[in-house]
């Protein structure tokens, strides 16, 4: 699998990652879901350079023009609920994709939650056989919804090719994805890599739990 940080770039996508750490401005949902829908129309723009083109005629009022556009037929594919803002960013470059929706999330099994797992429930997709399939997820923590959530869609359907992206990855969940995916056409976008996990799984230093500052906190 083939990684790409985006941390090691100088890009306003850094700046947009900075304000989705920072606590004094992750109070403002509004402004926390429009930085992840930032990140991945930034994202979605590079990896549109890494599609398969074609040349094609196009009849304008005064001729025909010739341009080439991507011939890969694409779906995104997104973890409920905070993968939402992110698949609107993909979507806002990728607008004629197919869109692809599974809930995955994580429960903890003791008192303390230290002990985690993840369920899968709900999964909306076309048939994904012969097709670019876009996973994006904001936060890749131990690589496990991720990787239910790759195994639920292929249940429709295996796609010729897998690209992944996230906003935030720990160095465990790329680790456990590579041993998934050691072939060199999967590739992995990050916004940045953390370097650890904390007792509950979370991405350290992260931003903390995307879905609830996104949308609110859950029971």
């Amino acid at each position: 699998m083939k990684i790409i940080n985006f941390a090691e770039s100088d890009t306003i996508l850094n700046q947009y990652l900075a304000e989705l750490r920072d606590v004094s401005i992750q109070t403002d949902r509004m402004r926390f879901r429009r930085n992840i829908e930032r990140i991945g129309e930034l994202m979605a723009y590079e990896i549109s350079k890494t599609l398969t083109y074609s040349a094609k005629n196009v009849q304008t009022p005064l001729g025909t023009a010739q341009v080439r556009t991507p011939d890969d037929d694409l779906v995104i594919a997104t973890v409920f609920r905070a993968g939402l803002p992110m698949h609107i960013g993909f979507l806002n470059v990728f607008d004629r994709a197919g869109n692809a929706f599974v809930s995955a999330y994580r429960y903890y099994k003791d008192p303390e939650h230290r002990q985690v797992d993840v369920r899968v429930e709900y999964m909306a997709t076309p048939a994904l056989t012969d097709k670019t399939l876009l996973l994006v997820d904001p936060m890749l923590a131990t690589g496990e919804s991720m990787e239910l959530a790759y195994q639920a869609f292929c249940t429709k359907g295996r796609p010729t090719r897998l690209l992944i992206a996230c906003i935030i990855a720990s160095r465990q969940g790329v680790e456990h994805l590579q041993s998934l995916f050691p072939q060199d056409d999967v590739i992995l976008w990050c916004g940045a890599i953390d370097p650890a996990l904390n007792e509950h799984a979370y991405i350290v230093p992260g931003l903390g739990d995307a879905g609830d500052l996104a949308y609110g906190e859950k029971m």
